[in-house]
């Protein structure tokens, strides 16, 4: 049979090892906000385990009451990096009230009658609350998200919140022998050994949520142009090549834009690169603007820009086109002194069965296309012409990344 105290000396080795990873998963990636609630849990969860492994030694006020306490609030601060990891919002207003009721409701169990089984019943409640607002966070997200380590951890949950009932039952009905403040039965000590298994599951859970979120950032990071956050060159392949197979299943065209920004070579020369990647940047949020939901913009190099516009013919796209151009124009037209107006080139494209799944063909079409705008006094769009052999064209040039950047 275990002594209390020998239990929460495992309580608290524990959460100081957890300590350890999730501080420097917090360290080792700063924006990722949830590791520092998970690590300030376990370093609190550490305090109130050190001060809780004190009975015996000081008065019982100070191991039930702040020890109980800390550790019930510790609860709250791992169920709000749940929280956060969702972007959800929390509320320390309750975490606060919660803790202080638990407190209370101990308080009046240890100064009025000293009952240690209805103790452990209001401070499995006390541990359940934040535990069941954590799991259903992380198990009605699963809809929208599909996470391994928020699986576990929400079953971890729910087993958690089980083992916290049948600690509580056996407690009232004195299931397993008589409770003291050093000795726990067998039964306690094998379910607090239990919590002990799950605390460090839930948290290897939590781990498992934070690899899975940070790949992801990763692989956004991977398809994302760093100046202007649109899709980069790669991203822009990949749609491609899903939308040319999507076509070939469905007999549903798409179509393909290719943006060339015009002049833009005097503005890097005439007012600098700062300047040249303020103007990309800017027309990048009204290109954007000009979009729906679905449509990919991609920067595929220096003020290129193609946009891929799924389930969409060739007028429809030019009409697209001109929304865009009709921004820029208007956005020229309201420039002041000092600013720069942006002028743009278009060429448009739609996918066609000779294309098959060979995307290169669908660019080297709408850079045709480009071209033609460019021969046609700029700030304009031409159409490739459907059934053309210019979809099947030696495509060497069109997918050079490092190609002269037009004027």
């Amino acid at each position: 049979m275990l002594s209390v105290p020998t239990m929460w000396t495992v309580f608290l080795v524990n959460f100081v090892a957890l300590g350890l990873v999730w501080t420097y998963v917090a360290r080792a990636y700063p924006k990722f906000t949830p590791a520092r609630y998970w690590a300030a849990s376990t370093a609190v969860a550490g305090v109130g385990s050190a001060v809780s492994m004190l009975r015996g030694e000081v008065d019982l006020l100070i191991p039930v009451l702040l020890g109980g306490g800390i550790l019930i609030f510790s609860s709250y601060i791992n169920a709000y990096g749940v929280l956060r990891f969702y972007h959800r919002r929390v509320s320390w207003r309750l975490a606060v009230l919660a803790t202080a009721l638990t407190v209370a409701a101990l308080a009046l169990f240890t100064l009025w009658r000293d009952d240690m089984a209805v103790r452990i019943v209001i401070y499995s409640v006390g541990q359940s609350v934040p535990l069941l607002i954590a799991t259903r966070a992380m198990l009605t997200a699963q809809r929208d998200r599909a996470n391994p380590g928020a699986r576990l951890a929400g079953t971890i949950g729910v087993l958690f919140v089980g083992v916290h009932v049948l600690r509580s039952g056996a407690a009232l009905l004195s299931i397993g022998g008589a409770l003291t403040l050093i000795d726990f039965n067998a039964l306690q000590a094998i379910l607090l050994l239990l919590i002990v298994f799950l605390t460090m599951a839930w948290n290897f859970g939590s781990l498992l949520m934070a690899i899975d979120a940070l790949r992801g950032e990763l692989t956004e990071l991977a398809l994302v142009d760093d100046l202007t956050g649109a899709a980069n060159r790669r991203h822009l392949l990949q749609r491609l090549d899903e939308e040319c197979a999507r076509a070939v299943r469905s007999h549903v065209p798409f179509a393909l834009l290719a943006i060339d920004l015009d002049g833009f070579k005097v503005i890097n020369d005439s007012h600098g690169h700062a300047a040249g990647d303020d103007c990309l940047r800017h027309f990048t949020t009204m290109a954007q603007s000009m979009l729906r939901p679905g449509d990919l913009l991609a920067r595929t190099g220096g003020d290129e820009f193609c946009v891929v516009l799924p389930g969409t013919g060739l007028h429809d796209a030019a009409s697209i086109a001109v929304r865009i151009l009709e921004a820029c124009r208007l956005d020229a037209e309201g420039c002041s002194a000092g600013e720069l107006p942006i002028a743009a080139s278009i060429g448009v494209a739609q996918w066609e069965p000779p294309i098959a799944t060979h995307p290169e063909h669908l660019i080297a079409a709408a850079d045709r296309a480009l071209y033609a705008a460019k021969h046609g006094g700029k700030n304009r769009h031409a159409l490739s012409p459907l059934t053309s052999p210019s979809l099947v064209p030696d495509t060497a040039g069109a997918l050079h990344p490092n190609r002269p950047t037009r004027a």
